[in-house]
């Protein structure tokens, strides 16, 4: 009788601690629902686009004169330190912080306070506060570093830093905050953009014309300008954008699931109908395909599919894809020769003008099939969002366009924006770096 007692009294407090360890694991569930799978997923993907902007140096520095090549890289790798201080120190927090009336977050995320290793259901639900933080800050560094391709071989290395340090505090993160911030004026207003079309590489692309116009010409431009130096660079670096590139849009779905799969499909197919298009364009109207012309191409189509890569299936992304190739093409090789400016590396042609390809298309072919979270385009049967993705575009172009000016003008003021003849001259490697990438310089 005493053993049969002794096993009912260990069987029940048995079923007592097995209860009261559920409870605990739903209480652990409750408070850090974080999926591993997920996490995994976003942390690759913010390996990924960091790795865009190496990617960004190559294609670049493979475009530039030889002497000027290094002096890209370093751009690029300078922007990889100083923006991911600015993005810690309070750069995210302007960005993704509490709100201030839909047009700025507030400093209280300064210096990631608060920004811990839980979600955080507003943009985070099921992966670490951080990982999300992080994974943003890729692309908080890689947006100012578009735009040195308007201004590649002639501006100041000092004057570089404090611009873009400003253009991201000033600019980038405003915008950012508009369209994927909560309480944004831009997201409250319906736009879509699902990894940056319109914070990336409309808002570079402005700036980029900006520069282009204020620091004027390259000496001898454009009749003394060499080809680019090295193809196969550029060639390596179009190479890990595109793969760089899977992570930019597939990880925006912030997620290990159906939707990441869509668009990096999306992504994928509008880079391979890009790249093909200009191919048939300048076989066409040049008698020849190039390496150049079909690296550009690519490089557009990932523009343009950006803001819309979470939302439009396969088949309308070939369409985004197409398109981008026939408006960019023409813009560099008809518009821009009439207009006369000198966008070195056509960081508006591409980036400014295939962004905002980008954001209209959104507005055609957007699917709610392809994303509940989203909205129907005009050739789905609402028109209204083409108009909502307009006012954001127009909007985005309005306010970096003036604030680019502005800080440019400001740095130049202080500072000086341009080198001198003799060190354009002889090279921005040299002259701002001491160093060389090859032996011999033009």
């Amino acid at each position: 009788m005493k053993n049969i007692r002794k096993l009912l009294w260990g069987l029940a407090g048995f079923i007592i601690l097995m209860g009261g360890s559920r409870a605990a694991m739903a209480e652990e569930i409750a408070v850090s629902p974080i999926n591993t799978g997920d996490t995994a997923w976003v942390l690759i993907c913010a390996g990924l686009v960091f790795l865009m902007t190496p990617g960004l140096a190559f294609f670049y520095g493979g475009l530039v004169r030889k002497k000027n090549m290094l002096s890209v890289l370093m751009q690029c790798f300078m922007l990889a330190s100083i923006i991911t201080l600015q993005w810690i120190l309070f750069g995210y927090s302007l960005s993704f912080g509490p709100d201030i009336k839909g047009f700025i977050g507030s400093l209280s995320w300064a210096g990631l306070n608060g920004v811990g290793v839980v979600p955080y259901a507003d943009y985070s639900a099921t992966i670490p506060h951080q990982t999300f933080m992080i994974y943003q800050a890729m692309f908080a560094i890689i947006t100012p570093g578009l735009i040195l391709g308007a201004f590649a071989e002639r501006m100041k290395f000092s004057s570089f830093c404090v611009f873009s340090l400003l253009w991201a505090t000033i600019v980038y993160d405003p915008v950012a905050h508009w369209v994927w911030g909560v309480g944004g004026f831009l997201r409250n207003a319906g736009a879509l953009d699902f990894a940056g079309g319109t914070v990336v590489h409309i808002n570079a692309g402005i700036a980029a014309l900006v520069a282009a116009l204020i620091l004027g010409k390259r000496k001898g431009y454009p009749q003394h300008m060499s080809p680019p130096h090295n193809l196969p660079f550029a060639v390596l670096g179009a190479s890990i954008l595109w793969f760089g590139w899977f992570g930019f849009n597939g990880g925006s779905a912030l997620a290990a699931n159906g939707l990441a799969t869509s668009a990096l499909v999306a992504t994928h197919v509008a880079a391979a109908a890009a790249g093909l298009t200009w191919s048939l364009l300048e076989w066409k109207f040049n008698s020849k395909p190039t390496m150049l012309g079909i690296i550009t191409g690519a490089v557009a189509g990932l523009v343009a599919i950006t803001p819309a890569a979470g939302f439009v299936n396969a088949v309308d992304s070939i369409w985004i894809g197409a398109g981008v190739s026939v408006i960019c093409y023409f813009f560099v090789a008809v518009v821009k020769p009439k207009l006369g400016y000198d966008d070195s590396l056509d960081a508006f042609g591409v980036h400014g003008v295939g962004g905002i390809w980008g954001a209209l298309a959104t507005g055609l072919w957007a699917n709610k099939t392809v994303n509940a979270a989203g909205n129907n385009g005009l050739f789905y049967g609402n028109p209204g969002l083409l108009f909502v993705q307009l006012k954001a575009v127009l909007i985005t172009i309005v306010y970096s366009f003036i604030f680019s000016w502005i800080l440019l003008k400001i740095v130049d003021a202080i500072m000086g924006l341009r080198v001198s003849e003799e060190e354009e001259r002889i090279g921005l490697d040299v002259t701002q770096h001491r160093e060389s990438g090859y032996t011999i310089l033009d």
